[in-house]
């Protein structure tokens, strides 16, 4: 059995080498071959060191001002080679990102069979978050295989359609990730921290801030959230600092996109209190949201790693796919409203019992285990599904 794992960007990388992982490990007569598109060519790189995976094939697509229609166009074109060679038995793709659905697509269209890992997040608009909302929903159209992270989004998926044998719920592979790196990854991969930072923030040790003062990590990155969004959360910031000055330590690691970068940079570089550091290697990246009072952010990916942390977490965005957290009591959609941000944050720093309870939450996106669950059926084998009243589930033997 040939399997290409196609990654494009962090996340996918974090998400799938879980799965990478866990298919090597088997001792089945499987060839695993990571295919990189390098959508994100830096930042893929990095995390995928940190898992010690070496891609097998680089399609070296990213290009100075790229566009989603110029990556998918340069992704079919040298994608379709690498299926003509290996004939692959699968092509697993992972979210919603431009590789994600340009890959799918191109297997589809090779004539194999497409596995979708964290499929069937739905927000209902095409145009949020965008383009991904309608990556997803292009690659349900053309996957063989579903695995979908909770009990949400397989109801999802019978909704649109999608037969019920065809969608098997794992719990989110980035649970399996956390734990990796908490428990195994060695100190020494963590990213050094430019000059003007201290050696202590930029291990996110704990105790690194000043003593009575707690540390709020933001991150932002999302397309609808550039211009007047990310200014209104500029504003919310510097509110904050005026509030509760020496109290309050903001820490911010900048995405590299420029908009975002130079946003950030112009409208809080010069602010007491705001810490600004380069894209941080995975493991530095969850030791420093390990070590915040709150999180705000607008990202997915994040909004699934925090309940794993226990640290509570504002949603800067309209909607969310993820409304188990919202559920469970551990994120809040707050949006980028400047007023809605501050009286957030402020009502979380004042009230020490609705803080605790968005801290006292199992993480309902996963146990651990997905990563098996996904190898085990992509071989063929039986799994039982993720249920989170089963925190400690294993999947069941082959």
């Amino acid at each position: 059995m040939t399997i290409l794992i196609v990654i494009g960007t962090r996340p996918e990388a974090i998400k799938l080498a879980p799965v990478v992982r866990a298919l090597t490990a088997q001792d089945a007569a499987v060839d695993v071959r990571v295919v990189a598109t390098s959508q994100h060519r830096e930042l893929l790189a990095q995390a995928l060191a940190v898992f010690d995976i070496q891609p097998h094939i680089d399609l070296d697509v990213m290009t100075a001002g790229q566009t989603p229609n110029r990556v998918a166009a340069a992704i079919f074109e040298r994608f379709d080679e690498v299926l003509d060679a290996s004939r692959p038995d699968w092509v697993v793709v992972q979210g919603d990102t431009t590789t994600t659905m340009a890959a799918a697509v191109a297997g589809f269209y090779a004539g194999a069979r497409v596995a979708h890992v964290e499929a069937g997040l739905r927000t209902g608009d095409l145009t949020n978050p965008f383009p991904e909302e309608a990556n997803r929903c292009l690659v349900s159209r053309v996957a063989d295989l579903h695995f979908a992270a909770t009990a949400r989004a397989r109801q999802a998926l019978l909704a649109e359609g999608v037969a019920e044998d065809r969608i098997l719920v794992t719990g989110n592979t980035v649970v399996d990730a956390v734990g990796w790196i908490l428990d195994r990854a060695p100190s020494g991969t963590q990213q050094a921290a430019p000059d003007a930072l201290s050696a202590s923030v930029a291990k996110a040790d704990p105790d690194s801030v000043s003593t009575g003062t707690r540390r709020l990590v933001l991150t932002t990155h999302r397309r609808e959230t550039i211009g007047h969004g990310l200014m209104h959360i500029c504003a919310a910031v510097r509110t904050l600092i005026e509030r509760l000055g020496p109290e309050l330590e903001v820490t911010i690691p900048v995405h590299p996109n420029p908009q975002v970068k130079a946003t950030i940079e112009s409208e809080l570089g010069q602010t007491p209190g705001v810490v600004l550091l380069p894209p941080l290697d995975y493991p530095a990246f969850l030791r420093l949201l390990r070590s915040s009072f709150l999180i705000l952010t607008d990202s997915g990916g994040v909004q699934e790693e925090a309940p794993s942390l226990g640290v509570p977490t504002l949603v800067l965005r309209q909607t969310t796919e993820r409304g188990e957290a919202l559920e469970a009591g551990c994120a809040r959609l707050v949006g980028t409203d400047q007023d809605a941000i501050v009286e957030n944050v402020m009502s979380l720093w004042n009230d020490a019992a609705a803080y605790r309870a968005m801290t006292d939450v199992s993480n309902p996106f996963g146990d651990g285990h997905a990563a098996e669950r996904i190898a085990a059926a992509l071989l063929g084998h039986p799994i039982e599904p993720f249920d989170p009243a089963r925190p400690h589930g294993l999947p069941a033997e082959p």
